[in-house]
């Protein structure tokens, strides 16, 4: 579904991203882990150009992103993200925050987004905050909040740029529960995580980055039972 080669990203002299080569196949939940500083969440910004890359290329779905022919907003609608702050607008109510994207690119009408939305916090076991307002939410409701929002765009890929950094440890688990049935339901996910128990129990692949580089990938199970490379070796020594 997603094919990056030679993905580079540099700011001034400062280089990010060093030649990035992966391919993601429809269903998979792709763990990446790292260093604060290896560029993982740069790695992410770039799949959707939310950071335009400077050298090589991103194939989503059989398309280049980088050509400046394809509609890179109407792919970018089918990618949907969910960041470390959760972005709710304060002056609307959870519903209108859930229906507001697809009725401003008139994807959905009234009626159907209202459907998709109420159907959505059910998902998430938020119903009875459909006419609440974020100031009311507790962070973890607030980013069930915003993977909801996320899903009213129908995505074929999420991305999720360390969705719990942000919560309190208690509000951790609600959050990773709604990751993990999107999993089970088989959405292609790529999430950018400090969570080893998520990575090693909910991803069918593990990445390790640093360096602006992927250093080691496989099987979670094998990479921490066994990691190759030794810059993996260290880090996970001091994250479990």
């Amino acid at each position: 579904m997603i094919k990056v080669t030679g993905l580079r990203k540099t700011f001034g002299k400062h280089t990010v991203l060093n030649g990035i080569d992966i391919e993601i196949a429809k269903g998979e939940v792709v763990v990446v882990i790292g260093p604060s500083g290896s560029g993982k969440s740069t790695f992410l910004r770039c799949l959707n150009l939310l950071e335009l890359p400077s050298g090589g290329d991103i194939v989503f779905d059989g398309v280049s992103l980088m050509n400046a022919k394809h509609d890179l907003n109407a792919l970018r609608r089918r990618m949907g993200m969910v960041f470390q702050q959760f972005n709710l607008f304060p002056h609307l109510t959870v519903l209108e925050n859930i229906t507001l994207a697809p009725l401003k690119l008139q994807l959905k009408s009234r009626s159907e987004a209202v459907e998709t939305a109420e159907r959505l916090l059910q998902r998430i076991g938020l119903s009875e905050k459909a006419g609440a307002y974020p100031s009311s939410l507790s962070g973890g409701q607030k980013q069930r909040i915003a993977i909801a929002r996320a899903l009213a765009m129908s995505p074929a890929v999420m991305l999720f740029d360390e969705p719990t950094s942000a919560l309190d440890p208690e509000m951790v688990g609600e959050v990773l529960d709604v990751m993990k049935e999107l999993a089970a339901d088989g959405m292609t996910m790529v999430v950018v995580t400090h969570e080893m128990g998520f990575a090693r129990d909910v991803g069918t692949r593990l990445i390790f980055m640093d360096g602006g580089q992927i250093v080691e990938q496989g099987d979670p199970a094998r990479v921490f039972a066994n990691p190759q490379h030794p810059r993996t070796q260290e880090f996970l020594r001091k994250v479990r």
